[in-house]
């Protein structure tokens, strides 16, 4: 599982712009405190990079 990312929303995205929250929303995350595990993809790593102040990655 070493290939895997745990990502959690930690900032809410009522201030965002609409592409931040469609990326939000693409990574599967709707709730604030949320965590999803997802495949550590160049695509993951993609969205995750545009909205990096908004999550906690592990």
């Amino acid at each position: 599982m070493s290939n895997m990312l745990e990502i959690t929303l930690v900032k809410s995205t009522i201030s965002a712009s609409k592409k931040q929250c469609a990326v939000v929303r693409g990574l599967g995350l709707r709730k604030l405190h949320q965590t999803v595990t997802l495949q550590d993809t160049p695509e993951i790593r993609g969205m995750v990079t545009k909205i990096s102040h908004m999550l906690k990655v592990k």
